[in-house]
């Protein structure tokens, strides 16, 4: 028999892990990090036509104050990178993506600014966004997926996440490492985006 806790763990995975198939949208987003595979994954969707333009977002976290260089394959991506936009259009470039197809966005610190800091970037470009696709860790998806909503209240969002450092929706709860991530998910998704909760109620 089932313990009681293995359902909340289910609601909790269930609630963080958000994925869903690709279709053909109106731009990529990607918000910032020093992982490149949320860069690779956007790369090979616009590889295979599913948007005409990717944004990647990002300047450094605020708790570090500036970036510390790729977390995995450094040995690939070698340069020295002063944002993470730098560094996630080198990854786009390195694949094969067009450089006129990258917009810019380096000053965001965290996920609340990579959203609304893009809307900035695709609203100066006169660009209507009807769907876009978020490419971002997996456990990162739900509150990429919030603020992106919320900065971009009438568009469709598919987030195509990726799993970094071998966490996934069937594993997390067996590591501290995918514990503290995803529970640090869950609660950030609480405290970050109750502003948004009147707005939504309307």
């Amino acid at each position: 028999m089932e313990s009681k806790g293995v359902n909340f763990i289910r609601e909790i995975t269930s609630y963080i892990f958000v994925e869903g198939r690709p279709k053909e949208a109106d731009i990529i987003f990607v918000p910032g990090g020093s992982w490149p595979e949320p860069s690779e994954k956007a790369a090979k969707l616009w590889l295979n036509n599913y948007a005409p333009y990717i944004l990647p977002s990002g300047k450094y976290s605020m708790s570090k104050g500036y970036f510390p260089g790729p977390v995995t394959n450094s040995e690939i991506y070698k340069e020295q990178y002063n944002t993470e936009w730098e560094f996630m259009k080198e990854v786009m470039l390195s694949y094969g993506v067009n450089e006129t197809a990258i917009l810019k966005e380096d000053n965001a610190t965290w996920t609340k600014e990579n959203a609304f800091k893009s809307l900035e970037v695709t609203n100066k470009l006169n660009l209507e966004i009807k769907r876009a696709i978020i490419c971002c860790k997996s456990f990162h998806a739900k509150r990429c997926l919030m603020f992106y909503s919320y900065a971009y209240p009438n568009t469709e969002f598919i987030v195509c996440p990726v799993n970094i450092e071998g966490i996934t929706k069937d594993n997390w709860f067996k590591t501290e490492q995918g514990i503290n991530n995803v529970m640090g998910e869950l609660s950030r998704c609480g405290g970050q985006l109750k502003n948004a909760i009147p707005i939504w109620s309307k």
